[in-house]
């Protein structure tokens, strides 16, 4: 009779258990989640800014350009009313007076503000939505005048009462307005004989100005014989803008315990300068887009601020970018549910984007120009509705363009502009070690960049076959 046993069969060979305390792992360096390609910064040209300061120099422009006007709690803040040329020259607590006479105004999308030939003399300010501005073409068909989003007007010489607005004005979205009637802007003291002579005076300049508001060169050609010769000088802006380039500072801190005793496969020291210098150079990128002094969605002047027509970043959008940057523009920069909802559209419309290799990975393009991701671009959540905006650059020196700024040969400098120093051991065996990195970016003309807001990323297609 057998018994049955329970007892483990005897091992033939070492364990596995047993054989790995024997085995060196094979380690990798850290992952880190938080790293991305950072493309603008590899397609920024840089300029070593060798005293700290970048001035750029330009012509001076004796026409200056409108403004935006800056709305807060539904009501417009009376300085920013300068930024409309015809209220330019209008005393300050005039300006208040005139902010207060505003009118509020609430749209549906699709709601026509007027229809053609029935404006109000009135200034209108669009404070929340887009508002588009049409005319009838010889063709039976409405002819798009202007596209105008939060911070635009429109109807301000009919302040004078001498050009009513001719245009049909209807919300492509819900939309408020802001409305300045005539009689009202009238009715505060001295404000009618200002806006009367800002006009003339604005008229007369641009009558004698080029197209970008300059000071013109005076030339002459196509003559013959010996008529006599214009002279001509050109004159420079008084007072140029400084840019001061910026700093990223942090002190790293590691025992001297730990650098000494477990360096073996991977130094310890190189590996945390390496994870905070990505640190810090995913915190540049995020500067240079969106720091409120010289940050790129900051830097865009009014006139090259463009909405979406519709919601969705469309290849029409796109197209209104390369008006504006049609300078040898060289990208766009996008978050990539933008580029992903633009894609969305063209392939809707049956022109699906090409794609392009740059630095070994493939970019969609449109009109050839590539779309380049970044998620350091905003994404603004409101209620429930997410958008964003794409910018258009023209990059370079050479081609007065946007540039980068840093300081270059700096003391303990691991890559241009980037330092780290060692400060020191202390009493408690720390070692610090001091990170900085001297940085800016400069946008040498306004017609360098451009960008295209209130960009729809949420719509999607439903294709039933």
């Amino acid at each position: 009779m057998s018994i049955a046993s329970n007892s483990p069969s005897p091992r033939l060979s070492v364990s596995a258990a047993a054989a790995r305390n024997l085995a060196t792992a094979t380690v990798t360096a850290l992952q880190n989640a938080e790293t991305t390609p950072r493309w603008l910064h590899r397609l920024l040209p840089w300029v070593d800014v060798a005293g700290g300061v970048f001035r750029v120099n330009r012509r001076k422009v004796v026409v200056s350009r409108p403004g935006l006007v800056s709305v807060e709690v539904g009501a417009v803040v009376a300085p920013s009313l300068t930024g409309v040329p015809a209220l330019s020259a209008v005393a300050p607590e005039a300006l208040a007076a005139l902010a207060a006479a505003f009118r509020p105004r609430v749209l549906a999308a699709g709601e026509a503000l007027f229809g053609p030939g029935e404006a109000p003399a009135a200034l209108v300010v669009v404070a929340d939505g887009t508002v588009e501005l049409t005319v009838a073409g010889p063709f039976g068909s409405d002819l798009r005048q202007q596209l105008i989003g939060p911070g635009g007007y429109f109807g301000e010489d009919s302040l004078a009462g001498d050009k009513p607005v001719t245009a049909a004005a209807r919300a492509l979205s819900a939309a408020t307005v802001l409305v300045l009637e005539a009689a009202d802007a009238a009715g505060v003291a001295g404000v009618k004989e200002a806006i009367a002579a800002a006009i003339a005076s604005r008229a007369a300049l641009v009558a004698t100005s080029n197209a970008y508001g300059e000071a013109p060169i005076a030339l002459l050609a196509g003559h013959t014989g010996e008529p006599r010769l214009p002279t001509t000088f050109v004159d420079y802006v008084d007072h140029p803008r400084e840019y001061h380039l910026s700093t990223i500072q942090t002190v790293l801190h590691t025992h001297t315990r730990i650098t000494d005793l477990y360096s073996n496969q991977i130094d310890q020291l190189r590996e945390q300068v390496r994870l905070t210098v990505e640190a810090v150079k995913e915190r540049e990128e995020w500067e240079l887009i969106n720091n409120p002094n010289f940050g790129l969605l900051h830097e865009v002047a009014p006139g090259f601020r463009v909405p979406t027509r519709s919601g969705p970043p469309t290849p029409d959008d796109l197209d209104e970018l390369l008006a504006l940057i049609w300078k040898k523009p060289a990208f766009f920069l996008a978050h990539p549910r933008a580029i992903a909802a633009f894609g969305r559209e063209a392939t809707r419309r049956g022109v699906p984007p090409a794609t392009v290799t740059l630095f070994g990975s493939p970019f969609i393009t449109w009109r050839g120009v590539p779309l380049v991701p970044s998620d350091k671009l905003p994404v603004t959540v409101r209620d429930g509705v997410a958008t964003s905006s794409i910018l258009l650059l023209r990059v370079g020196e050479a081609e007065q363009g946007v540039v980068g700024l840093q300081k270059a040969g700096v003391t303990g400098e691991v890559e241009p502009g980037l330092s780290v120093r060692y400060s020191g051991t202390s009493e408690h065996s720390i070692a610090s070690h001091l990170v900085t990195r001297y940085f800016s970016a400069a946008v040498l003309v306004d017609d360098a960049i451009a960008r295209l807001d209130n960009v729809l990323i949420g719509n999607y297609h439903d294709y039933r076959y």
